[in-house]
């Protein structure tokens, strides 16, 4: 009997070139559960980056639009951590769509961990909280420091690695978190010198996604 691999759509909603090259690196170096086949793709003119309400306009359709146009595959990720038009993809998309953000966040609730977020940029900030409260799971919300930088900065800089320490080690001893979350897509290459250094849990939202929408579709 012939068993077809489960097929999970990472969608890549910017223009960042070295954001895409890092999502494809994230999706060669895991080992993605239950045998499931984890590609890769990014939308057409998306915003560089999305940090911004403007960005998650921008986004949010293009998402939409890429469902639309490889309706093939089990399951779709939204890999951008504010999660532009998730709400939108679920309601015309055939198989189930995946955020990046919600899915890192129920993994540490589900363990009973208190999580803090290391973001890019301020802005998102609120909107994350938002979010987390909407899931009701602020009990297990320690807070979110941002590395003020922007995706280019952050994966091709060489000082990305000190600063994810530097404020992880302010949401660990001054927030309380008992697990760290990147919250950007991209960051997965830092995530075991930040384990090594920081001596708690860091979780890569996209891993995060891929791992669980593989999981479900197992069942």
């Amino acid at each position: 009997m012939l068993v077809v691999a489960h097929r999970i759509l990472v969608i890549n909603p910017t223009s960042s070139e070295a954001l895409a090259g890092a999502l494809v690196d994230t999706l060669r170096s895991v080992r993605v559960p239950c045998g499931a086949v984890a590609e890769c793709l990014a939308v057409e003119d998306g915003p560089h980056e999305v940090e911004s309400d403007e960005d998650i306009r921008v986004a949010a359709p293009r998402i939409t639009t890429c469902i639309s146009r490889n309706p093939g595959f089990d399951a779709y990720v939204i890999a951008a951590y504010s999660q532009p038009g998730l709400a939108e993809a679920r309601t015309i998309a055939r198989s189930p769509v995946f955020g990046i953000q919600e899915s890192a966040v129920t993994l540490c609730a589900g363990h009973a961990r208190r999580f803090g977020v290391l973001t890019l940029g301020r802005q998102p900030v609120q909107r994350h909280i938002a979010y987390i409260r909407q899931l009701g799971l602020q009990d297990y919300h320690a807070g979110e420091r941002s590395l003020e930088i922007d995706i280019d900065q952050a994966l091709t800089g060489a000082d990305t690695l000190d600063r994810i320490v530097e404020n992880g080690r302010l949401l660990i001893n001054e927030d309380g978190a008992e697990n760290l979350i990147f919250g950007c897509a991209g960051l997965a290459a830092f995530r075991d010198g930040a384990q090594r250094e920081l001596g708690v849990p860091v979780i890569d939202p996209v891993i995060a996604a891929v791992t669980i929408a593989a999981e479900m579709l197992d069942e």
